[in-house]
């Protein structure tokens, strides 16, 4: 058995951190094509036109020419999303995965129009126990004025293997914020990019993760800042328990004629057993003067006496790990103003958590 390397850094490190990349069996690429038809859609507004997608595929990174190819050449769901509402918009999209549906590869390429305000979910789910197999690309460009909110829920099966591409485009006085949830997937790799050209625009990415057993989660997360007085913020929340592994890389990167822009980066891992991995590589890199930029990591276990506090008041350790790991996760947690999103993913915190 040969191994693919995938989802790349843009710039290399010494080999002995082990996190330039990460191998993955080439077997689990070789997918039957077939079919994927339990997509439901829910749509609040007229001013969100939602049609079968024809742009081609143009990416700046990506996780790698083999998965970026299946997606242009074997994608059985494409969708178009324009956004052309001045008012706020909710667009709900769940890939609802079941015996008869095991197999996504979906080309999502969004347009919010100036002067736009929206909110769009992606969810991914999968009945347990079931393997499954996703990979996708979600494409955005965020037009002058526009802001979009921007959900992304991978509740599939820890036997399942999951691969994402995030493309962004974000243009002048643009808000754009990422909300991602990622929990499933024995394998579940992202390439998220944004090119944020600018001037003003800001781009808030924030993500909660939860990995257990022999999971892997690798972290590709990449925003390079051309505009003047432009933002990026990066937060990273997760958890790691059992023999999970996980590999998070930020690059923030100030591009010339980007005065005054700043960016920010944090990603803290709690480590509930003595067997999971943590390794992290946040970069700044930069071509501009008068720019401001910070970065941290941290991993480690949870603290006794916070454990010991907790359970003098009843709970068992379950318990109070279960009440730190979502005090972490709150912040986060509190971006997603669908209650009932909200309430399934708490549940699933629980669930993974047991």
């Amino acid at each position: 058995m040969s191994n693919k390397t995938i989802n790349e850094t843009p710039v290399r490190t010494s080999k002995s951190f082990n996190i330039n990349n990460i191998k993955i069996n080439e077997d689990i690429f070789s997918k039957e094509n077939s079919d994927f038809n339990n997509v439901e859609i829910i749509n609040n507004s007229s001013k969100v036109n939602i049609e079968n997608n024809k742009t081609p595929i143009n990416l700046k990174y990506g996780l790698g020419e083999e998965l970026v190819n299946e997606v242009k050449n074997y994608a059985n769901q494409n969708f178009k999303i324009v956004v052309d509402s001045k008012t706020s918009t909710e667009t709900s999209m769940f890939f609802n995965f079941d015996n008869n549906n095991t197999s996504l590869i979906e080309n999502i390429d969004i347009t919010a129009k100036e002067d736009t305000t929206s909110t769009i979910i992606i969810k991914y789910e999968a009945i347990k126990d079931l393997e499954c197999y996703h990979n996708g690309v979600i494409k955005l460009n965020a037009k002058k004025n526009s802001n979009v909110k921007i959900v992304i829920l991978n509740l599939l099966s820890d036997i399942s293997n999951n691969f994402i591409t995030i493309d962004n485009n974000i243009e002048e006085s643009v808000n754009v914020e990422y909300t991602i949830v990622d929990f499933g997937g024995q394998n579940t790799v992202t390439n998220y990019y944004s090119n944020v050209q600018g001037d003003f625009a800001e781009n808030n990415l924030n993500t909660i993760y939860i990995g257990k057993e022999k999971q892997v989660i690798d972290l590709n997360y990449i925003a390079e800042l051309y505009g003047k007085k432009s933002k990026v913020n990066i937060e990273v929340q997760g958890a790691l328990k059992d023999k999970a592994k996980k590999n998070f890389k930020g690059t923030i990167d100030f591009k010339k004629g980007c005065k005054k822009a700043k960016g920010e980066e944090n990603e803290n891992c709690m480590l509930l057993s003595d067997t999971a991995k943590s390794i992290a590589l946040p970069m700044l890199l930069c071509s501009e003067e008068d720019v401001e930029g910070a970065h941290s990591s941290s991993a480690g276990k949870v603290g006794d006496k916070e454990l010991f506090y907790i359970m003098s008041r009843g709970f068992d350790i379950k318990e109070a790990q279960k009440l730190l790991v979502r005090a972490n996760f709150n912040k986060i947690l509190d971006n997603i103003k669908n209650k009932e999103i909200k309430c399934k993913v708490c549940k699933e915190i629980d669930l993974r958590l047991d």
